[in-house]
């Protein structure tokens, strides 16, 4: 077996693959690591076959569907998943052939409704059901404390002691642990009563996770995250220096169209000298009014350099192919005590 463990903060992620084959499968892949992901197989020789998620995600954004797209590989769930972008949906007790390995998934509700264990030779991917010294959380969307207990306790802690234990979470830098530590050591598996459990689950108090709500939107639709669109938009357009406009303002000659696209009161307080005032919600509407030749070369500028990015990979889509955005915005150039006019446009 060829096997990589790849953390992005306390998220994990594994690369498993076939040394006789090099056919290899990703289980829980983060957005952020894509090109690590494609990176690590390429320097191994494996050809990435299957995408896996344990579960729908509520704390990380997966990179199932993206890196799908761009490998031409299956994404595969429980058959309880709600993802729409789901490939390959598999049911407790099927089993995935990926090159020589076999890969067997066990339906491990508790943490999700659609959780997943991997069981794969000497180790069994956990997902959330298990962690090292804790198990999932059941106060998520579908969570089951009474699901969880049955998961951990009928199937999970009945695999032979000395399977490995690799979870998608660790926020201790631990890689790995076993069945029979866990058993002794793990605290939650320590309240064996089911009543004594369920009460355990259902009183953690815990704090939700920082992008619930966009995380759970995104695995569970496939739409995106703002920091993909941000990256997307990025990804086709230029930028512009703070130094580089302000040398222009400084010689009094733009050479350019230099749009704010912030709301009238922000623009008003003030702007760089010679920018022109279009709202980034009225651009669509009036393009064709106020930038009337596709050809010009146009600079864009938002308060902190995001909805800059955006209007300029608009104007791009709308046929300016020379827009481009600041590399910062007007906070910065405030903090840098850089030039600026106040009041309306003239």
């Amino acid at each position: 077996m060829i096997f990589e463990q790849i953390a992005t903060g306390g998220c994990q992620s594994y690369l498993m693959g076939c040394s006789e084959t090099h056919s290899a499968v990703l289980i829980d892949p983060a957005f952020q690591q894509i090109d690590h992901y494609i990176g690590l197989a390429a320097r191994d020789g494996l050809r990435i076959r299957y995408l896996i998620d344990t579960h729908t995600h509520a704390d990380h954004f997966s990179a199932s569907r993206e890196l799908g797209k761009r490998l031409g590989a299956p994404v595969v769930m429980h058959r309880l998943s709600p993802a729409p972008f789901a490939d390959f949906r598999m049911t407790d007790g099927e089993i995935l052939r990926v090159g020589n390995m076999r890969i067997q998934a066990l339906h491990t509700p508790g943490h999700t409704r659609d959780s997943l264990c991997l069981l794969a030779e000497d180790r069994v991917f956990t997902g959330d059901t298990l962690l090292i010294g804790g198990t999932g959380r059941t106060d998520l969307p579908t969570g089951d404390p009474e699901a969880l207990y049955d998961s951990l306790f009928n199937i999970v802690l009945a695999l032979a002691p000395e399977t490995k234990v690799f979870p998608a979470h660790d926020y201790k830098g631990r890689s790995h642990s076993t069945i029979a530590t866990e058993i002794e050591t793990n605290p939650r598996l320590q309240v064996r009563d089911r009543a004594a459990f369920v009460e355990m689950m259902q009183h953690l108090d815990l704090a939700a996770p920082t992008h619930l709500t966009e995380a759970l939107r995104t695995n569970m639709s496939g739409g995106k995250t703002v920091a993909q669109l941000l990256s997307d938009a990025a990804s086709i357009i230029s930028f512009v220096s703070m130094r580089e406009l302000q040398a222009r303002v400084a010689r009094n000659d733009l050479g350019l169209t230099l749009l704010d696209v912030r709301e009238k009161d922000a623009y008003e307080a003030g702007h760089v000298p010679g920018a022109r005032h279009l709202p980034r919600g009225q651009l669509e509407l009036r393009v064709n009014r106020d930038l009337a030749d596709p050809t010009e070369r146009i600079l864009v500028v938002c308060e902190f350099g995001y909805i800059s990015t955006l209007a300029a990979a608009t104007l791009r889509e709308l046929g300016f192919s020379h827009a481009a955005a600041l590399d910062g915005g007007m906070k910065a150039w405030r903090d840098e005590n850089l030039p600026m006019t106040i009041g309306s446009a003239p």
